[in-house]
């Protein structure tokens, strides 16, 4: 089901969620930031979607940033009010259990890259262009881009994109470790399909775990993380997924599962 600023449908067990305001580089505004939350929890609780694409309108950008003109009039509670929400949007990709893919097909600027980073995986354009350019506007990254640019590319990768607002491109950004491959410019979109496909084929139990078992594993210690893998592999150890798994690999066939 659509929004006023969200695309979305679902085939073959993949969703695919279209920020959809091409007329403003598809600009996250309050209500943009509302709808990104509902779609991904009804992603979420969907049995029939295994995996998510998010994605812009058009060819120019995935998102180009936040909505200046609303940003622009908020005062200190409506400022960290917008943070809070946009905070908790992206989070809701982050803690899914079904690997969310961006596909970045132009500009991913501001809460743009925010959205890409709350992503588990990420194709850009050979195009695209990223980066964090919120401190010339007087302000700074509030969509969790200071925690999660610099968890992923290190921090001083992060603070120098972050401190002098440097935008990189899609060739740069995956040899920072930004985004995991890039495509030629116009197939973000097939790319990131590629890569879903390849996932759907695996066991979804085992795709959840192995989720969860890095999301949750990077705030522990390595011991602690490494109890964590252990229950969830004797977890998915009891399921009918695991069994059917190795009793299609013994028979060299492909395997069936059901999610059970």
């Amino acid at each position: 089901m659509s929004t006023d600023n969200i695309l979305y449908e679902v085939k073959d067990r993949l969703a695919v969620m279209t920020v959809n305001r091409p007329g403003k580089l598809n600009a996250l505004d309050s209500r943009t930031v509302k709808e990104i939350l509902q779609t991904a929890g009804q992603a979420a609780a969907d049995d029939s979607v295994g995996a998510l694409i998010i994605t812009g309108a058009g060819d120019k950008a995935f998102v180009a940033g936040a909505d200046i003109s609303e940003l622009a009039r908020q005062t200190l509670v409506e400022g960290q009010a917008t943070s809070d929400r946009g905070q908790a949007a992206f989070s809701a990709l982050e803690n899914m259990d079904k690997p969310v893919i961006a596909a970045i097909n132009g500009f991913a600027l501001g809460g743009g890259l925010e959205l890409a980073l709350a992503c588990h995986l990420r194709v850009a354009a050979a195009n695209a262009v990223m980066g964090l350019p919120e401190l010339g506007l007087g302000i700074i990254p509030g969509y969790g881009g200071t925690q999660r640019l610099a968890r992923l590319v290190g921090r001083g990768h992060a603070l120098e994109m972050i401190l002098t607002a440097r935008k990189v491109k899609a060739d740069e950004a995956a040899r920072m470790g930004l985004v995991n491959r890039v495509v030629p410019e116009g197939e973000a979109l097939a790319g990131a399909r590629e890569m879903a496909g390849k996932i759907l084929a695996q066991g979804p139990l085992a795709v959840a775990f192995a989720l969860r078992a890095v999301r949750h594993g990077l705030e522990m210690s390595l011991a602690a993380g490494q109890a964590y893998e252990a229950s969830l592999f004797g977890m998915v150890s009891a399921t009918d997924d695991m069994r059917e798994g190795m009793t299609a690999f013994l028979e060299k066939r492909k395997p069936d599962f059901t999610g059970r």
